[in-house]
């Protein structure tokens, strides 16, 4: 029975000890996998911003000197690697543009800034942004997406001015998708032409004027005193004797 005991005991050892050595395996192939694809994202995005929006795997994988199967075999085809590749560009743009919209200065410069960081990076980054746009529909949803981040933060700001007012907070996401929308619409067409006619800095003093022109319409018909020269931090504060809300609304 002692015998018996101690044959069981080492093969149960030994069986786990063959599992935790799969599990291993399992774990070092999982992260040799996604270093992979991610060394392939990053030669997409190469491949994009060099040779233009219509890529090939075949351009990828001699990139990475690698044979086209082995390209396939990581990412699981040309749909999946395109969708990585989106995902990937769209978190380059965030990254430069998220930070833009921190309320800091007056509403004109918070303004034109943010506008000239998007169209900034476009210009540094043309391919990338056709990318995005012309490859339906998922590129799309990845412009989508930019604009759902965006407008979230700006309804975010304008929500909280709004509540400084005793103002209804779910007024600010129409507000600030509209805004979204119309500078998205502009940034379309503009880019859409194959010689455009207006330089950058005319498109971001063109979309600097509208936005400006919306925030001031908006105010207005509430009842916020807001300038163009205004400081968005003064707007996030509460007024001593803000008038009630019914009279702002009349």
């Amino acid at each position: 029975m002692v015998r018996t005991g101690i044959v069981g005991a080492v093969t149960a050892a030994s069986a786990s000890e063959d599992e935790s050595v799969g599990d291993g395996r399992a774990t070092r192939w999982r992260g040799h996998k996604e270093r992979r694809r991610e060394e392939m994202v990053d030669a997409a995005i190469e491949v994009i911003e060099e040779h233009g929006h219509e890529i090939s795997v075949q351009l990828i994988a001699e990139r990475l000197a690698l044979p086209r199967p082995v390209v396939y075999r990581h990412v699981g085809g040309r749909a999946e690697l395109d969708a990585l590749a989106r995902r990937r560009i769209l978190s380059m743009l965030l990254a430069e543009l998220l930070p833009a919209l921190q309320p800091k200065g007056t509403l004109r410069e918070a303004v034109r800034g943010a506008i000239g960081t998007y169209l900034h990076w476009i210009d540094a980054h043309p391919s990338l942004h056709r990318f995005l746009a012309d490859a339906a529909p998922e590129g799309g949803a990845a412009l989508s997406g930019a604009g759902r981040a965006v407008g979230g933060q700006l309804a975010d700001l304008f929500a909280a001015t709004l509540a400084r007012f005793g103002i209804d907070k779910a007024r600010a996401r129409p507000m600030a998708f509209g805004m979204v929308g119309l500078v998205d619409g502009v940034v379309a067409s503009w880019r859409a032409e194959t010689e455009p006619t207006l330089s950058t800095e005319q498109v971001q003093g063109i979309l600097t004027e509208s936005v400006l022109s919306l925030f001031e319409g908006n105010a207005r018909s509430l009842g916020v005193p807001l300038q163009r020269d205004s400081l968005i931090a003064d707007l996030l504060v509460a007024p001593d004797a803000a008038p009630a809300p019914a009279d702002r609304l009349r």
